[in-house]
C-alpha cells in the first residue's frame, strides 16, 4: 500500500440477522439462482452510496477501532500486540504484530505468533463493475491471523489476497474463504524483492522478484497458485511499491516505473523513466492514490513529491520541500501533502502552484517520529490522523481544504486506513 487499496472482493461476509421467530414471521428465504439480484452477497446488505469507514490503531494499547464515516459511531474491535503498521484492500485492514502470544482461532495461519498480520473485516467494501458500481456494508468483525515478517504490501482481488513481507515471501490467502471469516492460506512465493508488493490481478499473480544482480530484478507473472509462467522485459531494478490502476498495475523501480498492462490476452510491460537521474535518497519508494485512479503521488526525499500520471507515461516533480505524508486525488484534482509543521497543503501538478493550506495538526510531526500521520482520500473528502490526540480530521479538498468535520476515536490514532471506497 502505499500502501495502497482498492480492489474489493465478491464473497460472502457475514452479518448478525434479527431473529423474528418470537413474532411468528418467517424469515425470508435467501434468493435461488433464478431471482438472485445482480451483484447479490450473501449475507451483506446493499447500499446505494458508499458505506465508507476508518480502520484505526493504537500503537501504544494496541486498540483496534473502526470508524463509521456515515453515522460517527466508532466499534472497538480487539487489540493487536505490538501493532506496528496497517495495510488496506478496500475490505479488510491488515495490522502488523510486533510480538504477540494471543490465540486467535487461526491454527494453521500461526495465529498470534510474533511477527503475525491480524486481519479486521471492516464490514464495508465496494464490487466495482467498470460500468457500476455496487457498495455493501456487514458485521465488523477480527477474522484471524498470518504468521510473517514485516509486511510490506496487501493487494487483492476476487479470488485472492496476496500479503508480502520483507523476507521476500508472499503469503496467498483464498479470498472468498476471507470474505466468509476464515484466513485460508493457498500458497506461498518466495523470492521476491524484500520490499516489493505482488499484486493478483487478471487472474494471475504479479511479483516484483529479487535477482541475485538486484539491478536485474524482474516482474515476475505466476499462476494462482503461485507457480511461474513468465517474466516480463524490462527490468524492474530494486523494486519498491506497487499500486493498481485502471490503466493497469504500476511498480516501483530505481529507474522509475514498470506499467504492466493486459494485451491481446498476455502481460505488456513499459518503463515509464524518471525525467532526470533520480538518486535513492529521491526514488518513489511508495505510491498513495484514490482508489482506481490513474494518477500518484510519492514522496521525493527531502526536496518535494513526485506526481506520476499513468495515462500520459510522465512524472512531475514539485518542489514543495520536505513532507511527511503525500496522496494523489486523480486526474484534474489536487496532490495533497501533509508537513511537519501540521499544516495541509494542495498543490496544482500542472503548474506546481500551491493552491491551499489549512493548519490541522494540534503540534508540530518530527519527520524521525516512530508514527507518521497519513493521508486517505476518497472520491469527495480526505482524512488525516493527528497521532498524539486521537483526532481525524475529514477535508473536503474541492473546497480549499474545508474542515468538514472532526473525530474523536479515543486513544491515540497511530495508523489508518480508509475501507469501502
Amino acid at each position: 500500500m502505499s500502501l495502497t487499496r482498492a480492489v474489493a472482493a465478491v464473497g460472502a461476509a457475514g452479518v448478525v440477522a434479527v431473529s423474528a421467530a418470537g413474532c411468528g414471521v418467517a424469515e425470508p428465504a435467501p434468493p435461488t439462482r433464478a431471482d438472485t439480484p445482480h451483484g447479490y452477497v450473501e449475507g451483506a446488505e446493499e447500499t446505494a452510496e458508499a458505506q465508507s469507514r476508518l480502520v484505526v490503531a493504537d500503537r501504544e494499547t494496541g486498540a483496534i477501532r473502526v470508524l463509521d464515516l456515515i453515522t460517527g459511531q466508532v466499534t472497538e474491535v480487539g487489540r493487536a500486540n505490538g501493532v506496528r503498521g496497517v495495510l488496506g484492500d478496500g475490505r479488510f485492514a491488515y495490522l502488523a504484530e510486533e510480538t504477540g502470544t494471543e490465540e486467535t482461532g487461526a491454527e494453521e495461519t500461526g495465529a498470534g505468533e510474533a511477527g503475525a498480520v491480524r486481519v479486521v473485516d471492516s464490514g464495508a467494501w465496494m464490487v466495482d463493475h467498470t460500468d457500476h458500481v455496487h457498495y455493501y456494508r456487514a458485521a465488523i468483525r477480527e477474522v484471524g491471523s498470518v504468521t510473517g515478517g514485516r509486511p510490506t504490501g496487501v493487494h487483492s482481488d476476487p479470488a485472492l489476497t496476496a500479503i508480502s513481507f520483507d523476507d521476500g515471501t508472499v503469503h496467498l490467502l483464498d479470498r472468498a474463504q476471507l470474505d466468509a471469516g476464515t484466513v485460508v492460506r493457498t500458497g506461498t512465493v518466495s523470492g521476491a524483492a524484500p520490499e516489493g508488493s505482488a499484486v493478483p490481478w487478471r487472474e494471475h499473480l504479479l511479483v516484483p522478484a529479487a535477482r541475485a544482480d538486484r539491478s536485474a530484478d524482474a516482474v515476475e507473472v505466476r499462476d494462482r497458485q503461485g507457480q511461474l509462467l513468465s517474466t516480463l522485459d524490462p527490468s524492474c531494478p530494486r523494486s519498491r511499491g506497487s499500486a493498481v490502476t485502471r490503466r493497469g498495475v504500476v511498480f516501483g523501480c530505481a529507474d522509475g516505473a514498470l506499467l504492466v498492462t493486459e494485451q491481446d490476452g498476455g502481460f505488456h510491460a513499459e518503463k515509464i523513466p524518471y525525467p532526470r537521474p533520480v538518486p535513492e535518497s529521491e526514488r518513489a519508494v511508495a505510491f498513495a492514490h484514490r482508489p482506481g485512479s490513474t494518477t500518484l503521488a510519492a514522496r521525493a526525499g527531502d526536496r518535494g513529491v513526485w506526481s506520476l500520471d499513468v495515462t500520459s507515461r510522465s512524472w512531475t516533480h514539485l518542489e514543495t520541500g520536505p513532507v511527511v505524508a503525500v496522496t494523489a486525488v486523480g486526474a484534474g484534482a489536487p496532490l495533497l501533502a501533509l508537513t511537519a509543521d501540521g499544516a495541509l497543503h494542495a498543490y496544482d501538478t500542472a503548474t506546481g502552484t500551491r493552491t491551499a493550506r489549512t493548519p490541522l495538526l494540534a503540534a508540530p510531526v518530527a519527520e524521525s517520529a516512530p508514527v507518521l500521520p497519513v493521508i486517505q482520500v476518497d472520491s469527495a473528502r480526505a482524512y488525516v490522523n493527528d497521532v498524539a490526540t486521537g483526532t481525524v480530521h475529514e477535508i473536503d479538498y474541492t473546497d480549499n481544504l474545508r474542515q468538514a468535520r472532526v473525530f474523536q476515536v479515543g486513544g491515540k490514532a497511530s495508523y489508518l486506513v480508509e475501507t469501502g471506497r
